[in-house]
């Protein structure tokens, strides 16, 4: 990842349901937009045929299947996502200390990103599972959790960046979905924030999709978006 180039440091999720719709969207993005992410909707759909559209426009692929199982089936299946070339591939910090070990053995060249808290779920949702100390508290745990398994990437609300890398340092590779240009509507994401806010916040990916996929022209969407992330890295 080139840190100083605004498209490389930008993922669209690629929630849309069949390849036609993918493939467009790459198409009217791609200029702006460096990595695209292959969530279950779409993977569900046409499998890895979306991974490979996504390569051949020149891109890298997130694979967003949030693999939570037992050990010997996060390694295998990690190792099957690294075998289709995708940059990144997101785990689930609660399938505990041993399965993600097993997954980060088998990552290969892949970058695992360990999924701490959805952005979905606030204070309330989280006490309804069992989960104490609201987003903040929960999102260390699971972050630190994974540190100790050997996982250096993590998807967390951009909340969360600030008390992430104090607590992880500089090596933690942070990517913050919830993303929302000053204005937009948030849909069911409950902590979001601005591009250029979750950059300052030291976020190293932006997970951006319903400002752009929704958008009238996708094309101007990417573009104003890359330009609130290279101002806030120009800063």
């Amino acid at each position: 990842m080139n840190e100083n180039d605004p498209g490389s440091r930008i993922a669209l999720a690629l929630d849309v349901p069949d390849l036609d719709t993918a493939e467009r969207l790459i198409s009217q993005t791609r200029e702006h937009i460096g990595v695209f992410k292959v969530g279950l909707e779409l993977y569900t759909s046409v499998g890895p045929a979306a991974v490979e559209a996504v390569h051949a426009a020149g891109a890298r692929c997130f694979l967003d299947l949030k693999l939570h199982d037992i050990p010997a089936t996060m390694g295998r299946s990690v190792a099957r996502a690294a075998a289709m070339g995708v940059a990144y591939l997101t785990v689930h910090g609660m399938a505990g200390a041993e399965s993600l070990r097993c997954a980060e053995r088998d990552a290969g060249g892949t970058k695992l990103l360990a999924v701490t808290v959805l952005t979905s779920l606030d204070e309330r949702a989280l006490d309804e599972i069992g989960l104490e100390g609201g987003p903040a508290g929960a999102a260390e745990r699971l972050a630190k959790l994974a540190w100790d398994a050997g996982v250096r990437g993590f998807v967390t609300s951009a909340h969360e960046c600030v008390s992430l890398r104090r607590a992880l340092g500089p090596d933690a590779f942070l990517v913050t979905p919830g993303i929302r240009p000053a204005g937009a509507d948030i849909g069911d994401q409950r902590r979001v924030m601005t591009p250029a806010d979750a950059i300052d916040a030291g976020a190293d990916m932006l997970v951006v999709g319903r400002p752009i996929r929704d958008a009238s022209d996708p094309t101007t969407a990417a573009s104003d978006i890359a330009s609130q992330v290279a101002a806030a890295l120009a800063r």
